[in-house]
């Protein structure tokens, strides 16, 4: 179980398992230190990435567990950087501070959103009703000038459709005269010079006048208008019932679309107007800014044992052997 444990722990930090076994139980120590330290850090961001995920990507299981493996793999490399540094300086332990102070924000925001989740939708419902404030006048002017709009065409559609009612019935037959020529051969028959008598056909055109009557044209226009005028009046309840119900549906639409930057307004409001929420969050940084040092904090106490030393003498080795060949390429 030892040997299973550290071999664990050899993958985590990226420590060569082949030297460790050789080593003392200083540098296995070492290690069980780190790989306990990484376990408890891992486990927290796995949580949290899991829950980030489900929360506010909305993904599925599948997609949530990958979210927390990402997260683990995240945390593993960045506490790599300092656990395989022989020799780390000053900037490596300082920006790994500073990135441990904002995952410790990150960490403590997402946490806190889970814990206090009560908490959080009590005062959704006073950021939902100034957001609802604030959009409800605008929103109910464009609604009203759009009721104004439908009265204002619907009031000519039934203006036009009178007009044509009333010509209808003034006029429910309209008269049409048609006329149609036809050349009607006339004959006549005269004597010429010689006595002798000659016969002449004519064509004259003969005028036909025909008069009937057919229902009004404008009957047919009737129909489609009062179509497009019920089509307006129903357009217009709509609205009306809308006006009516603005304030409940913009409070179901604000709700529906509430993401993570207005949680985060909200959970705001909620630790800036009271010290209790506020002491818990800062608790919750603290608590996850010195799990995020442990590696830190231990690198730092740390004295250079046999791991690192055998580490460092292959590393002499392997140049003592690379100046050599230089030298004897040189000399050939």
């Amino acid at each position: 179980m030892r040997n299973w444990w550290i071999r664990f722990g050899c993958f985590l930090t990226g420590y060569n398992y082949n030297i460790i076994r050789n080593s003392s139980e200083v540098a296995a120590k070492a290690v069980k230190r780190y790989t306990a330290a990484m376990v408890i850090v891992c486990i927290l961001w796995a949580f949290i990435g899991y829950t980030f995920s489900q929360r506010y990507l909305e993904t599925s299981i599948w997609g949530s567990i990958a979210g927390a493996i990402v997260a683990m793999i995240i945390i593993v490399q960045i506490e790599r950087q300092i656990i395989l540094s022989m020799h780390p300086n000053k900037a490596l332990y300082f920006f790994r501070g500073c990135l441990a102070f904002m995952m410790a924000l990150i960490g403590a925001v997402i946490i806190d959103q889970i814990i206090l989740k009560q908490d959080i939708e009590l005062e959704k419902i006073s950021y939902i009703s100034k957001r609802v404030d604030e959009l409800l006048p605008s929103k109910t002017i464009e609604l009203k000038s759009q009721i104004i709009a439908l009265d204002s065409t619907i009031q000519n559609k039934e203006n036009e459709r009178q007009l044509l009612i009333d010509d209808v019935s003034n006029k429910p037959l309209i008269k049409n005269v048609t006329s149609q020529t036809q050349h009607v051969p006339i004959t006549t028959t005269q004597p010429d010079s010689a006595g002798n008598m000659i016969t002449t056909t004519v064509l004259k055109p003969s005028t036909t006048v025909l008069i009937s009557n057919s229902p009004n044209p404008k009957q047919a226009l009737i129909m489609p208008l009062d179509t497009v005028i019920s089509s307006m009046r129903n357009q217009k309840a709509e609205k009306d019932n809308a006006l009516l119900n603005i304030r409940p549906a913009l409070e179901s639409e604000i709700k529906s679309k509430i993401g993570f930057l207005d949680e985060l307004k909200v959970m705001y409001s909620l630790i800036s107007n009271s010290w209790i929420a506020f002491g818990f969050w800062l608790l919750w940084v603290l608590f996850l800014l010195f799990i995020e040092m442990l590696v830190l904090t231990s690198k730092l106490g740390d004295k250079a044992n046999d791991y690192e030393k055998t580490v460092l003498h292959q590393m002499n080795l392997q140049m003592r052997k690379l100046d050599v060949l230089a030298r004897i390429a040189e000399g050939n």
